[in-house]
């Protein structure tokens, strides 16, 4: 690395190296919707096999950017979930639709997360959301928000098909947002009308 790069402040291990990288990489993306191996190391002032070191091509690099997103986002849907449903006393049906609104949302508004549904990679991205490694992240993230849903008559089996049916409705808009595509109060409105109501019967 250069002698005064990461700012002057170098990395106390690999992981920070990593998570500082990635970090400008978002960044980056965010500023200019793409970017490159060689932007981001003169962005920290290191040079670029030092940032080869961890992500050896810059495919790799802004790959890595989207799942840090992707973690990102998991994160904040329980929280965002949990709020919204704390500040409206919402239901059942509230938080469904907020899961689906939230990360249709996010998926097309991050720039690194736009590249998994970006063409050439839509149909990978597509097919990975009901992917039985999804739906058990997808009902993980159920059990955080703080609704007891057996007593709502879900139980195990129930609740991964729920988790199946939100999946493959964010599918299907990612795949066909619509002419136009629905705003984000659109889009809650037709899933309070047509979604939200099965778990409130």
């Amino acid at each position: 690395m250069r002698a005064h790069g990461w700012g002057g402040h170098p990395p106390a291990d690999a992981d920070e190296a990593r998570a500082r990288i990635l970090a400008a990489t978002r960044r980056r993306l965010s500023e200019a919707g793409t970017t490159s191996t060689s932007e981001i190391a003169d962005v920290l002032g290191v040079t670029r096999q030092t940032v080869y070191r961890y992500f050896p091509t810059t495919e790799d690099l802004v790959d890595a950017a989207a799942l840090d997103a992707v973690g990102e986002l998991t994160t904040g849907l329980v929280d965002h979930v949990r709020d919204h449903l704390k500040r409206t006393d919402g239901d059942a049906g509230d938080a469904v639709v907020e899961v689906v609104a939230y990360v249709y949302e996010h998926l097309r508004d991050d720039p690194a997360l736009n590249r998994m549904i970006a063409p050439g990679r839509l149909s990978t991205t597509v097919a990975g959301l009901t992917a039985p490694s999804s739906i058990a992240l997808g009902r993980s993230l159920l059990a955080g928000f703080g609704i007891d849903w057996e007593s709502r008559g879900l139980d195990d089996d129930a609740q991964r098909e729920l988790v199946e049916l939100l999946l493959r409705t964010l599918q299907s808009f990612v795949l066909d947002p619509g002419e136009p595509a629905r705003s984000g109060e659109e889009l809650r409105g037709y899933l309070q009308r047509w979604v939200a109501p099965a778990l409130r019967a």
